[in-house]
């Protein structure tokens, strides 16, 4: 197995008006997966969710789904945990419909708690969040918590890797963009990246550490705050992190991620780059 890669929704350069043509368009361009985004809301039909998948089967083409960016596990107030849970198990819904395997979910924000606090109250979340997934059948999608660029968000490597741990079939989003805006530019270059994977198969064992999922793209961040705005490959601002290092790392360890790139419009195109870069590597 080789590492996939693709976009985060449709590109600036899409050239069509529904997402069902997406996976023929990505196949043309050579690429392997697509993110379909729910950021705002499970909003698609189910219709149009069964066409997406057949698209996408048809084209071998493998789908995640990313769930409304509202959910917060590290909010305690039963009201939110309920809303949270809804949430997730109405991306779940559209996933099956469309035959994704992967929902890829915010942690939290911290919310004036220190971060062993927040990160605390995530995990009974996470918990109950669980036994709803399963309950609803929803077991064979992975839920993929996601690391977040905002330094007062959960979501560092650490405690997403810590909530991964409460079931074996969780699997991390790991956002490189995030994890170097939120450490002001110092997660870039071959040593961070051999650090990152190294930390990832000590906590979750060298096969599921493997298969991760990854969000990637270029970030400017402010000093107090981290992430800012996603930038592209072509902006000229010595934006990073820089994917060549992390390309070659992955390519090395014969690890077989998901990469979903969220440049800023150039996501297909950036996505190409990066399969380029991951393939010279090999």
């Amino acid at each position: 197995m080789s590492a996939k890669f693709g976009p985060a929704g449709n590109a600036d350069a899409f050239p069509y008006k529904s997402s069902v043509d997406a996976p023929r368009w990505l196949k043309e361009l050579g690429l392997d997966c697509y993110e379909y985004q729910c950021g705002k809301g499970v909003n698609i039909r189910e219709e149009t969710a069964r066409k997406l998948g057949d698209a996408a089967q048809e084209q071998g083409i493998a789908l995640s789904l990313h769930a409304p960016y509202f959910i917060n596990l590290a909010n305690p107030d039963p009201e939110s945990l309920r809303k949270t849970t809804g949430y997730i198990l109405s991306a779940c819904e559209a996933a099956n419909w469309m035959g994704a395997t992967r929902v890829v979910v915010h942690t939290g924000a911290l919310m004036k708690r220190s971060r062993r606090e927040a990160l605390d109250i995530a995990l009974g979340s996470m918990k109950e969040v669980l036994k709803a997934w399963e309950g609803e059948g929803y077991s064979h999608i992975a839920l993929c918590p996601e690391t977040m660029g905002k330094i007062n968000q959960l979501g560092d490597l650490t405690e997403v890797l810590e909530l991964c741990q409460l079931d074996s079939r969780l699997i991390p989003c790991v956002d490189f963009g995030h994890l170097y805006a939120r450490t002001l530019g110092e997660l870039t270059g071959p040593d961070a990246c051999k650090a990152m994977l190294d930390k990832m198969a000590a906590a979750l064992g060298q096969e599921r550490a493997a298969q991760f999922h990854s969000h990637f793209s270029q970030i400017e961040f402010t000093p107090g705050g981290g992430e800012k705005c996603h930038r592209t490959f072509d902006d000229n601002g010595g934006f990073g992190p820089d994917p060549d290092p992390l390309m070659a790392e992955v390519a090395r360890r014969g690890w077989s991620p998901t990469f979903i790139c969220e440049s800023a419009g150039t996501q297909a195109k950036d996505a190409l780059t990066m399969k380029g870069l991951y393939q010279a590597a090999l």
